[in-house]
Order: C-alpha cells, then sequence, then structure tokens
C-alpha cells in the first residue's frame, strides 16, 4: 500500500481502480475500488482466452477446408474460424502467427484434387448474426486493428501479413475466397453453404490453441479474439456471434470459480466500448493463471495464458513507446501484462517480479484519462511493484 501510494494519486491516470494479489498465498494486497465494473479496453482479451483455455483442448486447431461444390468445375472454401491462415508464400513463416497454415498450400492440394476448377465460392455459416459488435465505432472495421468477423480470412484481414497494424481488407473472407479463384484461374462465386457430406479435396490447419492465445495476447489481435470468442461458444452449444461469445465466456469463467459479478460484455476484443470488467476478475485470472503447481484447479489450463503476455520494453504491445520515463524504466522486463487501450482508457493487467523474488498479479484500470499522460502514469504503477519486498 504504501508502495503504491504515491503513484496510485497521479492525476493523469483520471478514476483509478486497482488490485494486487500474491498468486502463492491468494492475499489481496492492494483493492482500490477493485470490484466496481468499468470499461476495459483490450484486457477484454484475458477473459476471453482463459475461457478457451478452460473450455477447449489446448491443442485443438481450427480447420480450413476447400470441398466440392454442386457441380464439378465448383469448389467451395469453407471458414472453421481460423483467421491466422496466411497469405505468405509456402516456406516463408509468418512473423505475428508462427505455424499458421498457408493459402498455397490449400491452393496446391485443390489443383491436385481438381484441376478443373472454374468457380470458387465460400461458406462462412459457422459464424452467425452481425459482423460488428454493439460499442463498435464505424471507422473500427475495417480499419488498421480490425475488420467484419468472418470465419475464414488470410492474416486477420491484413493487407500486409507481416506488419501488425497494416489496413485491413473489407469483408476478408470473401476476399480470400477471391485470391484463390484467381491462383487457380476460376473466377469467384459469392457465398455458398457446402453440403454435410461434400467431398474434401484440401484442408490445412493452424497452429495449436495455446499458440493461438500467445498470438492473442501478444499482438492484442481483435480479430483472432473475436474468432477465439465464437470457439468458445461453439464448445458450450452457444450461438457463435458476438453475443454468443461474450455469454459463453461469462458462463465458462463462471463455471470454473470465477467471480463474474458486474461483468458486462458484447464482444471478445475490447474494442466495444459497451464492455464492463472489475479489476477484481482480472487479478482473480491471473492469479489462477500464476498459482503454485496444485493450488488451484484452473492453473494447468490457463498457465498457457502468461506465455504471450507483453514484456515491458521488450515485446508485443509493451515494445514501443512504454516503460521509457524514469519513473516506469525499472520495470522494463520484469512486468509482463496485457495491455488495454480506447479513448479515455488505460488499462494493464499481468504479473511482475518483486524486489524479494516474489511474483505479484495485478490489474490497474484508468478511466478518463489522457492516452499517452495515462499510460505513462498506469507503467509508473506496475513498477512500483517491482520495488516491493525487502531487499
Amino acid at each position: 500500500k504504501s508502495v503504491l501510494a504515491g503513484p496510485a494519486g497521479n492525476g493523469a491516470l483520471g478514476q483509478l481502480n486497482g488490485s494486487v494479489v500474491d498468486p502463492v498465498s491468494g492475499t489481496t494486497l492492494w483493492d482500490h475500488n477493485a470490484s466496481a465494473a468499468v470499461t476495459p479496453a483490450s484486457t477484454t482479451k484475458v477473459l476471453t482466452t482463459a475461457a478457451a483455455l478452460l473450455a477447449m483442448d489446448p491443442n485443438t486447431r481450427l480447420s480450413t477446408k476447400i470441398v466440392q461444390g454442386a457441380d464439378p468445375g465448383t469448389v467451395i472454401l469453407v471458414g472453421g474460424g481460423d483467421v491466422t491462415l496466411t497469405a505468405l508464400p509456402l516456406g516463408t513463416e509468418s512473423p505475428l502467427y508462427p505455424g499458421a497454415a498457408h493459402v498455397d498450400d490449400l491452393v496446391a492440394q485443390v489443383k491436385k484434387a481438381n484441376p478443373n476448377v472454374k468457380k470458387v465460392q465460400v461458406d462462412l455459416s459457422l459464424f452467425k448474426g452481425a459482423t460488428t459488435a454493439p460499442g463498435w465505432a464505424a471507422g473500427d472495421a475495417p480499419s488498421t486493428f480490425a475488420t467484419q468477423i468472418g470465419s475464414v480470412m488470410a492474416d486477420a484481414g491484413r493487407q500486409d501479413p507481416k506488419n501488425n497494424n497494416s489496413q485491413r481488407v473489407p469483408n476478408a473472407g470473401s476476399a480470400l475466397a477471391s485470391t484463390i479463384a484467381s491462383k487457380l484461374s476460376a473466377s469467384g462465386g459469392g457465398q455458398a453453404t457446402a453440403p454435410k457430406d461434400a467431398k474434401v479435396l484440401a484442408e490445412v490447419k493452424s497452429a495449436p490453441l495455446t499458440e493461438l492465445v500467445s498470438d492473442t495476447m501478444e499482438l492484442s489481435d481483435d480479430v483472432l479474439a473475436e474468432a477465439l470468442a465464437r470457439q468458445v461458444a461453439l464448445a458450450t452449444g452457444q450461438e457463435a456471434t458476438f453475443a454468443g461469445g461474450a455469454a459463453a465466456t461469462i458462463k465458462v469463467l463462471k463455471d470454473h470459480g470465477f467471480d463474474t459479478t458486474g461483468v458486462k460484455l458484447s464482444d471478445g476484443s475490447g474494442i466495444s466500448t459497451d464492455n464492463k470488467i472489475p479489476a477484481k476478475l482480472l487479478t482473480q485470472l491471473m492469479a489462477a493463471a500464476a498459482a503454485p503447481e496444485g493450488k488451484n484447479p484452473n492453473t494447468a489450463e490457463l498457465r498457457a495464458m502468461l506465455a504471450g503476455l507483453p514484456v515491458a520494453g521488450g515485446s508485443g504491445t509493451l515494445a514501443d513507446k512504454r516503460f521509457e520515463t524514469p519513473a516506469s524504466q525499472a520495470g522494463r522486463g520484469w512486468v509482463r501484462a496485457k495491455t488495454g487501450t480506447l479513448t479515455g482508457v488505460n488499462t494493464l493487467a499481468g504479473l511482475v517480479l518483486d524486489q524479494d523474488g516474489r511474483v505479484l498479479v495485478f490489474a490497474f484500470m484508468s478511466n478518463g484519462s489522457d492516452q499517452q499522460p495515462g499510460r505513462d502514469a498506469i507503467d509508473a504503477l506496475a513498477t512500483s511493484l517491482r520495488k516491493c519486498g525487502c531487499s
């Protein structure tokens, strides 16, 4: 409390809510309105990825198929929810999605199975409902961070597969079908629903779920987070919509003993300004992920959530213009956390090793703050935890 008192009083933080927990003992060390649900921005992804790990097999790989259509010259691209499929040439690893399947692999398989393709259709029926969520602004899809959500696309819709901040293409599933059609010297045939017993001509699979979770956390990947939320919905018998993913995420967390009181979700990524999450839940999830083996029944599943957490000053969304001020430089390399940024919102949830070598988990949520001053202040807050202990 004494270590946080000064940094937590920084006016740049606006309205601050937060919590710090010792994951070994489970003791709450600091609570600042931690039960009040506030706008989380991208720390929403902590809930989405946790629910995915709790509801699904960690080795789950998402499948993309091309099947035979109604007539011999027609094939159908069938979306299985993998948005990480890459348009990079075979032999070129995606820098954003290591282990991603390749569009060219699908094309090569089709050429072998059916050399006379004339038309390529796309089946986007796995995901239902609206392609943008309540609380999204008109300019959010397409943008440099999101596009309309669909059950198949290349590189999560990025125009440049190697640039995380690349502008996204609109209606990326249909765009991918057109790309495949051109590679097969065929024409695009619009949307269709593949017959259930259709002959599979080609199939590729994503990296395992644990890798998809890491990518989601490190890149703060909005499109991938939404795809995972829909997989949670499908795994629990809900409809694969924004609402279905949100309801499934909350139910899975509640069923595994987490306190979801006050949680309101409109999406799985945190783009929506309608989302509300208490800091207490973020620290509960982080504490379960960081707990010693055997202490918490959810630890084995949630441990994978920590692997992709950005490292302060080193990786992901904490690599650029973060932990650079005199008040936060000492946190570089020691703080690992999921970021969240919207207009007026700065959040950070993760863990830090204090001077005694003890792990502390935290969630700090600043609403009503300006972006850069708010970020610097929240980074300083996390860094102050590094100074805890007796050393």
